[in-house]
């Protein structure tokens, strides 16, 4: 899906409008965070955080690595 969308000005500020069916396609909502990421194809419209995206992937390769000792530390 590609969507052209319109830089517009709203009071000192900048804004881009997000039609209703790009909104649906992010699974957001007026009131929700949105995250605009750079990568070497370029620039990426997500609702998900990236930091915190690293943080969840860095937890779970540590609790697969160090299972045992989670276990103990469970009881």
């Amino acid at each position: 899906m590609n969507t052209t969308l319109k830089i517009t000005k709203i009071g000192n500020s900048a804004a881009v409008i997000l039609t209703k069916e790009v909104l649906a396609q992010l699974r957001a909502e007026v009131g929700d965070t949105i995250h605009l990421t750079q990568s070497p194809e370029g620039w990426h419209l997500t609702p998900y955080d990236p930091a915190f995206e690293k943080q969840m992937a860095l937890a779970e390769q540590i609790m697969r690595e160090d299972r045992d000792i989670l276990k103990v530390l469970a009881k």
